[in-house]
């Protein structure tokens, strides 16, 4: 009875983690919307930040309660299902374009906070408060980037596409919530994550010491597994509407954003000591990346047949770690 009631807890976060993402996203974009930010850089802030907050929300109460090898293995988990899971469903959906431009600046910039992460960890076996204060820099400065991008890129917009005012009403009118909806959204998300991530540490550790489990193992399957559903359904959604740029942005953002800031935060509030096992995961993770990127460099297209390949080596990849 009491592990049903364990896996009952961790349900009900996940549940809570999901549609607090979800409102969140959508208050967000929305208040983005209004300042007539590219999709592409609405996906890897706004958007990308929302579906990450459940792995912040695990992460740093992991972090608290001392359970800091679920912090890091369900970083390295999301961001490994996030890229091969997500990109890999996503393309069987639509072919994912990419910007030749993302190709040189973003998916490289994601791809070293991985290699950095490796690193810190490898030498260190640990992230502590010093390191934790680098990444969160490091993740002040890619906001400042994006930041100017969307400057860039709303000068550009206001001289190439010219809207009638007719047009930019019925735009807002189907596309925009309302302030207080937007502000409802935004706060309820926030709180129903919050505790939402509680819960799932809580179920998730109970769990694993009943069943034997390692935190790494339970890490890397089950919680990266609900705290990136977000990003899979927020990516699936743009993906069908050809929103491709957003279903991108986000995964490459949320990866970001999940490295710098989630664990900045969490090894800033309690070091974060690192496993032989969290080392061998970041370099799959590296190696995953290369080869998306490669995908992504032969066509700026990630093919049906190439989120297929995707979705094989990710189901692999969760036997090794089972068999391990």
């Amino acid at each position: 009875m009491n592990l049903l009631k364990e896996i009952l807890i961790l349900v009900i976060g996940f549940v809570l983690l999901i549609k607090g993402a979800d409102y969140f996203v959508e208050g967000s974009s929305s208040v983005a919307r209004r300042l007539k930010v590219p999709s592409l850089i609405i996906g890897m802030t706004i958007v990308a930040m929302g579906t990450s907050l459940p792995e912040c929300a695990v992460s740093v109460t992991a972090s608290l309660t001392g359970n800091n090898t679920l912090a890091v293995s369900n970083v390295v988990g999301s961001n490994i299902f996030n890229l091969m899971v997500v990109c890999g469903v996503c393309a069987l959906f639509a072919p994912l374009t990419i910007k030749k431009d993302t190709l040189q600046k973003e998916f490289p910039f994601s791809i070293i906070c991985a290699i950095l992460l490796m690193f810190l960890g490898y030498f260190g076996m640990t992230l502590g408060h010093v390191e934790g204060v680098i990444l969160l820099i490091i993740f002040v400065g890619y906001l400042l980037w994006m930041i100017q991008a969307a400057r860039t890129a709303r000068k550009k917009h206001v001289k190439e596409r010219l809207m009638t005012e007719e047009e930019e009403f019925a735009e807002d009118d189907v596309d925009i919530l309302p302030v207080w909806k937007c502000l409802v959204f935004i706060v309820g998300g926030m709180i129903a994550i919050k505790y939402g991530g509680d819960f799932v540490v809580d179920g998730a550790s109970v769990i694993a010491a009943r069943l034997g489990l390692s935190q790494t193992l339970i890490g890397l399957t089950i919680v990266a597994t609900g705290t990136s559903l977000p990003e899979l359904v927020t990516s699936i959604v743009a993906a069908r509407k050809n929103e491709v740029d957003m279903a991108l942005g986000n995964v490459i953002g949320s990866n970001i954003f999940n490295i710098l800031f989630v664990l900045g935060i969490a090894a800033s509030i309690s070091p974060v000591a690192f496993l032989l096992e969290n080392i061998i995961d970041i370099i799959i993770l590296v190696i995953m990346s290369l080869i998306v990127m490669v995908f992504a460099w032969t066509s700026q297209t990630i093919k049906r047949n190439e989120g297929i390949f995707m979705l094989v080596v990710y189901a692999a990849y969760l036997m090794y770690i089972c068999i391990r």
